[in-house]
């Protein structure tokens, strides 16, 4: 009897970078910036939802995409200098970023820092912008993982399950091995744990959860926002353990990247039940104070618009029309079925 067994693996990207003339399109780049482009998209109909200004997001996203892009390069350049620094090692590439390598939580300070200055600024209330991005944040998170896969990079050790990551040996065009700019030859080098998937699939949890549970119990004060850093990091620990790249680590042979997981799982979980008394904002207090220019009927009719979270403010009795609410609902019904 003949035994035949049938395998199976995720194939990485062929490339993940393609040369259209004088211009070099980057994969990783490209993933970077479709999420950007949904997170504000996304944010602007959350944050409306609850009373804010759309331009007040546009402003804070002119601030937050460069910081939160440096801080999350300085963040792994520190916490992975010895890729960049000691012998046989160009300080230079600390600098190229489209070659990989942004740390989440640089990103989430240098843009959190940004993102409080714009509304300090504006005099607009900063919880409840944070609880408007937060949903979002983690979806671009996830969109950014695919930039990984790409980059073949991010993965655990090696695996025979079905789901496993091929990785490929990756040559430029005189035949040079060069797994970053070059092409594949075929040759399977590895088949990996595809950590890079598994931290998108809980990201993508995580935000069905987060926007459950701000509508369910219609979560305000930046709960939402410490909600999304319990339930990322609460992932992030496990996925760390599975990694195999190479990492800073302390404490012996952990990876600092588990470390700080753990420690801020504790604090934002700490936090949400420390607050759990704070209620959603009214949309007055949401929208701030008026702009030069500005009749205040903006102000009458902010949160009312059909937003993410307007079909919940109808249904407590606060909301429009019933056309205005049949509206609302079409729209979130279309948000979860793109989601």
């Amino acid at each position: 009897m003949l035994d035949t067994q049938i395998l199976a693996a995720i194939p990485s990207p062929p490339q993940g970078v393609w040369q259209l003339g004088p211009i070099t399109l980057r994969a990783y780049a490209l993933c970077i910036l479709a999420a950007i482009v949904v997170a504000v998209w996304w944010t602007i109909r959350r944050y409306v939802g609850r009373g804010g200004r759309a331009e007040t997001v546009i402003d804070a996203a002119i601030a937050a995409v460069p910081a939160g892009i440096v801080g999350g390069r300085i963040y792994h350049v520190i916490t992975d200098n010895h890729l960049y620094f000691g012998e046989g090692r160009d300080w230079v590439d600390a600098f190229k970023i489209t070659n990989g390598g942004l740390g989440i939580w640089g990103a989430v300070i240098g843009g959190g820092l940004a993102v409080w200055a714009v509304l300090a600024y504006k005099k607009v209330p900063l919880a409840p912008f944070a609880d408007a991005v937060a949903p979002p944040i983690l979806l671009a998170q996830g969109i950014g993982r695919l930039g990984n896969w790409f980059n073949q990079e991010l993965y655990g050790g090696e695996s025979d399950a079905p789901w496993a990551l091929e990785i490929y040996r990756r040559v430029d065009e005189d035949g040079n091995i060069d797994q970053m700019d070059g092409v594949s030859d075929g040759f399977v080098l590895a088949t990996v744990q595809p950590t890079f998937l598994y931290e998108l699939l809980w990201n993508l949890l995580i935000v069905l959860v987060l926007v459950w549970a701000d509508r369910r119990f219609r979560l305000g004060g930046g709960r939402v926002f410490m909600l999304y850093v319990a339930g990322y990091t609460f992932g992030r620990f496990f996925i760390e353990l599975m990694r195999t790249d190479s990492a800073t680590t302390v404490f012996g042979d952990i990876r600092i990247n588990t470390v700080v997981s753990a420690v801020v799982f504790v604090g934002a979980a700490a936090l949400f039940l420390v607050t759990r008394n704070r209620t959603r904002e009214e949309p007055e207090y949401v929208f701030g104070p008026p702009v030069e220019g500005e009749d205040g009927e903006d102000a009458d009719t902010a949160g009312t618009d059909g937003t993410d979270d307007t079909a919940g403010t109808a249904a407590s009795g606060t909301g429009t029309e019933s056309a205005d609410g049949a509206s609302a609902a079409s729209e979130d019904a279309e948000d979860s079925t793109r989601r």
